[in-house]
């Protein structure tokens, strides 16, 4: 049977994604991350307009804390990614879902450490767009706490520092940049 690229037509109860060709697979996939960042959206908003801002920050820092290590461990379980370390780390933020909306960068230095660059992000753009200086607490706080979370997952010592973080001069260029290390000692 050939390989599908989308799906018009008539229904067909018996189709499987394994029917679809890589590149619609990857199109999928796409769609998929930005639901998956569309609903992180909308459940802060709601949270922000029928409360507060600093209940929806409360409860973005909650739900990152119990989502990163629940999302890692499964990433690694499905590409059978090693908890060593720096590179283990690296491989699954590589390959998690904000990755696939957001343009990354990772250097990975020796062992032992890596710097993530973020060039783009496009809920950075959504709350730049807000102008109520949201960023400050969202990638200061809560992305810094959730990167902790999974640095730890991978390593117990492992350190994570910001070494650039919004509010951006200019609206291009880095949006955020991390990173990863585990001390010579540990």
């Amino acid at each position: 049977m050939k390989e599908r690229t989308d799906y018009s037509g008539e229904f067909d109860p018996g189709l499987r994604f394994q029917d679809f060709s890589k590149d619609t697979l990857i199109k999928l996939l796409g769609v998929y991350a930005k639901l998956y960042q569309t609903v992180d959206g909308l459940w802060y908003t709601s949270v922000k307009e029928r409360f507060s801002n600093e209940e929806a920050v409360g409860c973005d820092f909650w739900v990152w804390q119990k989502q990163t290590p629940y999302e890692m461990a499964r990433l690694c379980r499905a590409l059978k990614i090693e908890r060593d370390g720096v590179a283990g780390a690296m491989k699954a933020l590589q390959f998690g879902p904000w990755c696939f909306t957001h343009k990354i960068g990772i250097e990975l230095n020796g062992k032992n450490a890596a710097i993530l660059t973020v060039s783009y992000c496009p809920t950075l753009e959504a709350i730049e767009r807000e102008g109520s200086g949201r960023e400050e607490r969202i990638c200061g706080h809560v992305d810094f706490e959730a990167k902790k979370r999974l640095a730890r997952f991978f390593h117990p010592g492992m350190e994570v520092t910001p070494l650039k973080l919004p509010p951006r001069q200019r609206k291009e260029g880095v949006c955020c940049q991390w990173e990863f290390r585990v001390p010579a000692s540990e």
